[in-house]
């Protein structure tokens, strides 16, 4: 009798061990969601380099030098041509896809409370999903910055990088430039997943979430291309977006590296802590 007693007492211990990581990241792999994310990020730099091709072909204007013809000098300036272009929507996506649609997706499954009344702590399951989702999202940015090198390795050689003003950095200069970047691009846009979390711990509907934070980050956008708002633009989301182009230059400017990773830390844990908040005191009813 007081075996059984012991069994009952310590079960619920026993459960809260429940939806490690490896199990979470294992749901998120085998999401289409993921794997068209993924896939997109494989095709792309082929499509430039594909565009770049066709364009040639139909250029009538052979002596032209441009941002697109210094992309094709070489596989570094190619990577570069590539981030550009894509850091700042589709990587934004890319987060707020991983970051702020996991939770409405199992609250529109009707899994949430399931998962809750498991039991499941709520912080334990908040935590597996922004760690597997910040993961997932820094893996995109690494694949994104190695494929496209490779990419550009086999279709422009492996020159060494050369910048718009003629600038050129070695391959053991680049690397680490080539990691900060990655590191930047991350931090960068942490904020838009944490504002899609945000807004998913708030909504059963994960393209409200989705499509939310993205518009949002238009919106700032937008206003951020009007100068008469002076220095108030400074602390608009992915202002310093573009920051990270400073680690090409031959000589660095760190200012804007660190005001862009100050601003989105700081909206990064407002919005997490405030989905958090909402989460954890919400009654999930689905």
């Amino acid at each position: 009798m007081n075996q059984q007693v012991e069994r009952v007492e310590t079960a619920p211990e026993k459960t809260t061990t429940a939806l490690p990581l490896r199990h979470e990241l294992r749901r998120q792999l085998g999401r289409a969601r993921t794997k068209w994310l993924f896939a997109l990020i494989l095709i792309l730099p082929p499509v430039f380099v594909g565009a770049f091709a066709i364009g040639r072909s139909t250029s009538t204007d052979a002596g032209a030098t441009s941002f697109i013809d210094l992309a094709t000098l070489s596989a570094p300036n190619f990577a570069f041509f590539t981030l550009i272009v894509s850091a700042d929507l589709l990587l934004g996506i890319v987060a707020a896809m991983f970051l702020g649609d996991s939770v409405p997706t199992e609250a529109n499954w009707k899994s949430l409370r399931y998962l809750l009344t498991a039991p499941v702590p709520r912080g334990r399951l908040l935590t597996s999903k922004l760690v597997v989702g910040a993961g997932l999202t820094l893996a995109a940015i690494v694949l994104l910055a190695l494929w496209a090198l490779a990419v550009g390795a086999v279709a422009y050689g492996i020159e060494p990088y050369r910048g718009l003003t003629g600038a050129t950095l070695t391959w053991p200069e680049l690397w680490p430039r080539l990691a900060g970047t990655v590191v930047f691009l991350f931090i960068g846009v942490l904020q838009i997943g944490a504002l899609a979390f945000f807004l998913g711990a708030r909504t059963d509907a994960p393209l409200a979430a989705v499509g939310g934070a993205i518009l949002i980050v238009i919106v700032a956008a937008i206003l951020d291309s009007l100068s008469s708002l002076g220095a108030l633009r400074n602390g608009l989301p992915m202002h310093y977006a573009r920051a990270w182009m400073d680690l090409f230059a031959h000589e660095i400017s760190w200012t804007n590296l660190a005001r862009g990773v100050a601003w989105s830390l700081l909206y990064t844990v407002i919005f997490a802590g405030l989905g958090v908040r909402r989460f954890v005191r919400a009654d999930v009813v689905s």
